[in-house]
């Protein structure tokens, strides 16, 4: 199946001290490269953030106004590709494999989205595989995208969720950087 990738690499780290989270190394890859290897395959891709060297080619993009949050970077991320699904993720998803991204892909279904569940069985709606019509008018719906939750946000959408694993961990404090 076809895909699109959006990934946000734009919030503020503010858990870790304002260091760039997708810029942190894990086994001598950045947090951003890794999740752009799992998305190799995509048909465009787009890192919504501050430019940065990565592993591949992608586009960019900021959120406009900069620093509006995760609904505002899905938005301006939306204007890149046209693919009928758009794979959305944060940059800190270390244990995303291509093999990951293909169970998003095969799991979407008839539904509106399906992601993964971290460890702990928590929903990952920055870790799935969205239709671009669906994504689109949930972010209509909300209008100014800025400061807005991803929760709310998608709250009206019919997703369905992997069973718990770690491809679904992501990266918020040192200590899950550490695990």
């Amino acid at each position: 199946m076809e895909f699109d990738a959006v990934v946000l690499a734009g919030g503020g780290s503010t858990r870790f001290g304002g260091v760039d989270k997708a810029m942190l190394v894990l086994d001598g890859v950045t947090l951003l490269d890794r999740v752009l290897t799992a998305t190799a395959d995509a048909v465009s891709t787009v890192v919504v953030g501050p430019v940065r060297t990565t592993c591949r080619p992608v586009d960019w993009t900021v959120e406009d106004p900069p620093s509006g949050g995760p609904v505002a970077g899905i938005a301006a991320g939306l204007s890149h590709g046209t693919t009928p699904v758009v794979v959305l993720l944060s940059c800190d998803l270390p244990w995303l494999t291509k093999e990951d991204v293909t169970t998003l892909l095969n799991g979407l279904g008839d539904h509106d989205g399906y992601g993964l569940r971290d460890t702990d069985a928590r929903e990952q709606q920055l870790a799935a595989a969205y239709r671009r019509t669906a994504l689109a008018e949930a972010i209509a719906r909300v209008g100014d995208p800025s400061d807005k939750s991803v929760r709310r946000t998608l709250a009206g959408l019919d997703l369905a969720w992997s069973n718990p694993t770690r491809a679904g961990d992501d990266v918020d404090t040192w200590a899950d950087f550490d695990d």
